[in-house]
C-alpha cells in the first residue's frame, strides 16, 4: 500500500492516479478516533489484520480524489524522533572531503563507531511534496541530500539484524538539506546546520514494507533544474537499514513512528534562489521542491 497524508490532516490510500480516504474508512470502523494523527494511523495498522483488511478496502467505502488535486503534506509531521545517519555512503565522503578542505572520509571507523554519528532532526524542519526550500540569510552554502528512510512500525529494543526489518512498518524518501557554510568544518553542528525551518522534506507517501523487497536494491536520482545531479544505489550504503535498526535498538526503544534515515549518496548539489528540485527512489516516487531565498 501506498499512504499519503494530505489537504487536511486526512490519511489516504494512493492507488494509480487516484487517492482512497483511508482514514475515513478506519474512523468509521472505531480504529482511529476523530482527529487522529498519521502515528495513529501507523500504530492502528501494524500487527493488527483487521484494519489492514479495512485499509485495502478503503476503495470501496469513499469516493476517491484525483492525485493531482489534493495536496500531499509530509507523510508523518509528528515522528516521535528523526534519526539521519551520516557519512553513510563512501563516495559523498570523498566529494564532502573536497568540497571542506578537510580529511572528511570515515574509512578508519568500524561500522559503529560510524553509526555514533547519527544525529536527530527537528520534526519543525519538515515540508512536504511540492514545498518551498528556504535558504537561510546566515547560510553562504545550501546542499540537498536524498535518502531511503524507514518508517518503524513495532516498537524494536535490542533486535537483532536478522529480525530488524520486521519492525518497520515501510519507507518514505527524506531529503536532507544542509548548510555546509558557516559551520560545515566544526564538529557537533549537524543538529543546526541541517535543522532550519523546511530543511527536512518527507514524502511523497509511505510505501509499505511488503511492497519493497529489499531496501537495500532501490535506485535515487535527483534532477536539478531539469538536470541530472544524482544517480545512486542503495547497495552501496557502508551501513545498511538492518545495522542501523540494530545499532540504535541496542543503545534506545525505537518507537512506532520513528524516521530512520539512512544517508546520502554522493551528488549533492549547491541550491540557488529558483532552483527547482525532483527526483525521489524507485518503487516509492518523486517529490517536486522550488528553492527561495529567506526574505
Amino acid at each position: 500500500m501506498k499512504i499519503c497524508h494530505y489537504n487536511a490532516n486526512q490519511a489516504g490510500l494512493v492507488e494509480g492516479d487516484q487517492v482512497y480516504p483511508l482514514g475515513d474508512a478506519l474512523r468509521k470502523a472505531g480504529v482511529l478516533r476523530e482527529r487522529y494523527t498519521m502515528v495513529e494511523v501507523v500504530e492502528a495498522l501494524v500487527d493488527n489484520p483487521a484494519a489492514l483488511q479495512i485499509a485495502r478496502d478503503a476503495r470501496a467505502t469513499g469516493a476517491p480524489l484525483p492525485l493531482g488535486s489534493v495536496k500531499l503534506l509530509p507523510p508523518i509531521t509528528n515522528p516521535p524522533s528523526i534519526w539521519a545517519a551520516a557519512a553513510n555512503y563512501r563516495a559523498h565522503q570523498s566529494e564532502m572531503s573536497v568540497r571542506t578542505g578537510t580529511s572528511y572520509e570515515r574509512k578508519q571507523l568500524t561500522k559503529d563507531e560510524l553509526m555514533a554519528e547519527f544525529f536527530l532532526k527537528p520534526s519543525s524542519s519538515l515540508i512536504g511534496p511540492g514545498g518551498t526550500v528556504i535558504l537561510p540569510k546566515i547560510a553562504n552554502h545550501v546542499d540537498h541530500e536524498c535518502e531511503l528512510c524507514a518508517v518503524i512500525g513495532r516498537p524494536a529494543r535490542n533486535v537483532g539484524e536478522a529480525q530488524a526489518l520486521d519492525h518497520v512498518f515501510g519507507y518514505t524518501t527524506l531529503w536532507d538539506f544542509s548548510v555546509r557554510d558557516p559551520w560545515g568544518k566544526q564538529q557537533n553542528t549537524r543538529n543546526v546546520r541541517k535543522g532550519f525551518d523546511s530543511f527536512t522534506g518527507l514524502g511523497p507517501w509511505i510505501v509499505t514494507r511488503d511492497e519493497i523487497a529489499d531496501p537495500q536494491d532501490l535506485h535515487i536520482t535527483v534532477e536539478q533544474n531539469g538536470n541530472v545531479v544524482m544517480r545512486a544505489h542503495t547497495a552501496d550504503m557502508i551501513c545498511n537499514l538492518r545495522e542501523h535498526i540494530r545499532f540504535l535498538s541496542d543503545k534506545l526503544t525505537l518507537r512506532t513512528g520513528d524516521l530512520i534515515t539512512t544517508g546520502t549518496p554522493a551528488g549533492v548539489s549547491r541550491l540557488a534562489d529558483g532552483d527547482r528540485l525532483k527526483g525521489g527512489i524507485g518503487g516509492i516516487g518523486d517529490m517536486e521542491f522550488t528553492v527561495r531565498a529567506q526574505a
